[in-house]
């Protein structure tokens, strides 16, 4: 990073990051714990599995939107020594960070199964699904301002990647058409030929 430049990596793309691995993960416990008669049944081990699913998703979804506010409130224009972070670099990068906690969940849903089957594994689900709303509430809002938001990439990694962590001070931004990822992190479409 020639010239004071920093590393920044999308907002959105480092929420929506989790969701994926969270979703399948969840969905393959779940369907394992089904298989499992359980303490309680499986009648209402789905019952509360739903019941969680719900939940969760609707709490991930709207944790900490003030801090996402406050922090992208000040944000400056990115630098022209800036180097933007490519959305597949991000999420490797969350995914790496994060296996042994995804990996952890995973078995602690599958063994849950014996005592409330399929609870847990919807549970992750519905994180994973929180992640997605939360993400899309991001892309709404950079449509909006016209702006994608950035994260300075050292202070991702500082937070253990959570974008919103205490280090991270404000976000950059640049122009709706910069980096690889459309607004709220998913892929860019590749433009329709005329």
């Amino acid at each position: 990073m020639a010239r004071g430049g920093q590393g920044l990596a999308r907002v959105a793309v480092v929420v929506r990051a989790g969701a994926a691995p969270l979703w399948w993960l969840g969905v393959l416990a779940a369907g394992v714990g089904v298989l499992v008669p359980g303490l309680t049944g499986r009648r209402i081990g789905v019952l509360a599995g739903a019941a969680l699913f719900v939940v969760a998703a609707a709490v991930v979804a709207s944790v900490r939107r003030r801090r996402y506010t406050a922090l992208a409130r000040p944000a400056v224009r990115a630098g022209k020594h800036d180097v933007l972070q490519d959305r597949a670099v991000t999420v490797r990068n969350w995914r790496r960070g994060h296996r042994w906690w995804l990996l952890l969940a995973f078995v602690a849903a599958l063994g849950s199964a014996f005592a409330v089957p399929a609870a847990a594994g919807l549970l992750m689900a519905g994180c994973g699904v929180g992640l997605w709303l939360k993400s899309a509430w991001i892309g709404r809002r950079e449509q909006a301002e016209d702006a994608l938001l950035w994260v300075r990439v050292d202070w991702l990694a500082r937070n253990a990647g959570r974008p919103a962590g205490k280090a991270v001070r404000a976000y950059r931004s640049t122009g709706i058409a910069a980096g690889d990822a459309a607004p709220g992190g998913a892929r860019r479409k590749a433009a329709a030929l005329v």
